[in-house]
Parts: C-alpha cells; sequence; structure tokens
C-alpha cells in the first residue's frame, strides 16, 4: 500500500489539474459564444447568397463561362485539412487528419497533392509527410477575421484559375452542438453544378440589372469566398465546443479520482495509526514482562 506522503502527492496533483481543467472549460465557453453567435448569422447569408446565385446561373442557358465551375481533370489536388492550433480538445483534430489520410490513400492515391494546411495541428502532422505544403495560411486561427481569411480563398481561387490545381478540397469540422461536431469533406474548386429543381414552385424570378453575365462574375468570386470563410468559422466554433465538452469529461473524471484517492487516502492513514497502536502496545507488554 502506497504511504500518506505518496497518495497526498497525488491528491494536491489532481486537484491541481482539475483546477485548470475547470478553468479550460470556462474559457472554451466563453469563446464557443463568440464563435457560435458568427457562424449562425453566416449560414443564412451564405446559404442565400448559394441560392440566388444558382438561381440566376441556371437562367444563363450556357452563355456565360464561369472560370471557377470549369471541370477539369483531377490529377492536381489542393486539399486543405483545417485543424485547431491547440490540442485538448478530444478528438476534434485527429478526425481531420485521419478523414485526410484517408482520402490520401484513396480517392487521390497516386494523384500529385499539395496540402494547404489551416492550424498548427494539421501544419505539425503535413510536415512529417512528403507532401508539398502551402504553410503561409496556417496560423488563420490567430486573428479569425475575413479580410484574413479570403486571402486564402483568393490564393486558392487564382491558382485554380491558372491551373496549377485541378481541384480543391475543403476538410473541415462543421459545428451541430456543443457536444456534436461533423466531419464535412467538400469540394471548394470547381463549383458543383446544381441541377435545376423543375418541380420547386419557390424559384424566384429574379429582374437583374445590368445583366446576368455581370452579376455571377460579381457574385461568384463573393460566394466562394463566404463559403470559404464559413468553413473556418464551422471549424472555430467546433473546436470550442469540443474542447469544452473534453475539458467538462476531464473535470468529472478527475473529481472521480479524487474520490477514490481521499478513500485510499484515509485507509491507508487509519492502517498507520492501528499500526503505531500496536507497536505502543507491543512495547508497553514488553516492559511490564521485563519488570
Amino acid at each position: 500500500m502506497a504511504n500518506l506522503k505518496e497518495v497526498k502527492e497525488r491528491i494536491n496533483s489532481v486537484s491541481s489539474t482539475q483546477q485548470i481543467t475547470k478553468a479550460m472549460k470556462m474559457v472554451s465557453a466563453a469563446k464557443l459564444r463568440r464563435a457560435q453567435e458568427k457562424i449562425t448569422q453566416m449560414r443564412p447569408y451564405s446559404q442565400k447568397l448559394t441560392a440566388i446565385l444558382n438561381n440566376i446561373s441556371s437562367g444563363t442557358e450556357g452563355n456565360v463561362d464561369i472560370v471557377y465551375a470549369r471541370e477539369k481533370a483531377t490529377e492536381r489536388i489542393l486539399l486543405v485539412p483545417i485543424t485547431s492550433d491547440k490540442g485538448l480538445c478530444g478528438a476534434f483534430n485527429s478526425n481531420i487528419l485521419k478523414a485526410s489520410a484517408y482520402l490520401l490513400q484513396t480517392k487521390y492515391l497516386g494523384k500529385q497533392v499539395t496540402v494547404m494546411p489551416i492550424g498548427k495541428k494539421a501544419l505539425d502532422y503535413f510536415k512529417k509527410r512528403e507532401f508539398p505544403l502551402v504553410s503561409e495560411f496556417s496560423s488563420l486561427f490567430l486573428d479569425v477575421t475575413f479580410e484574413n481569411v479570403k486571402q486564402a480563398a483568393e490564393y486558392a481561387m487564382d491558382a485554380f484559375e491558372k491551373e496549377v490545381y485541378d481541384q480543391v478540397v475543403l476538410v473541415y469540422n462543421e459545428f451541430k452542438n456543443v457536444a456534436t461536431q461533423f466531419v464535412q469533406t467538400e469540394q471548394f474548386l470547381p463549383i458543383e453544378k446544381s441541377e435545376p429543381n423543375t418541380l420547386s414552385t419557390s424559384q424566384t424570378d429574379y429582374i437583374v440589372e445590368p445583366s446576368r453575365e455581370y452579376i455571377i462574375e460579381e457574385l461568384v468570386p463573393n460566394s466562394l469566398k463566404i463559403q470559404f470563410y464559413k468553413a473556418i468559422l464551422d471549424s472555430n466554433a467546433s473546436e470550442h465546443g469540443a474542447r469544452m465538452t473534453a475539458m467538462d469529461k476531464a473535470t468529472e473524471n478527475a473529481n472521480d479520482l479524487l474520490k477514490e484517492l481521499k478513500l485510499v487516502y484515509n485507509r491507508t492513514r487509519q492502517a498507520a495509526i492501528t499500526n503505531e497502536i500496536l507497536e505502543i502496545v507491543a512495547g508497553a507488554e514488553a516492559l511490564s514482562s521485563s519488570k
């Protein structure tokens, strides 16, 4: 059985860890509230912009050549895994890295794949692999603003337009709620064409000025940047939700461990007291018998 000093040290250590996990949970809860507000406000805007774009482009009858929608032979891939900068958030990062590794080993096996990691965990992971990296956007989460994020989106769009890459794919966690995040593999470029729904009666007939072609040329780049920004916001909210859940579970586990350690401490202390009493009694008997 462990001695009292060892058990006491473990109790103090677990108590300190529990205080840290409680503090991290509170910090993540505060950050999650702000991140959740951003993504819930962004989603309706992004969805409506995409709907308007699809509605207008469906009425062009093929007269407009959208450079970002050109289908190419998928030989050169830009993979964009989006992770966090820090750990202690459960399986948040490992799920993204596993999904990326699965794509590389199956769908993109034998292709020319370049990785543009966003988040320090993705950068550290792919640094150890043989894939070429575009690492200048890995620190986006230090300051998540549209101005910063759109630079990464513009890089991918320009490279696709110049035929450096045939396809751009995002891998990120979509925020559902505090405890639930879904890994999404989303084709960013080329734009996937949506089939017009002839049965739908909700399609709006827009009056477009100055022309459909001009609106499409303006809307498509902005829509892509918004789509990229939405993926970053989704990942940001998912990270804080995952960390909050992980720290809450860690705090509960620390509390359970403290109960067990305190029970061991009390038993050890009782055993030590009993031994001391036995030694005193034995000593007293030895003195009395020697007289």
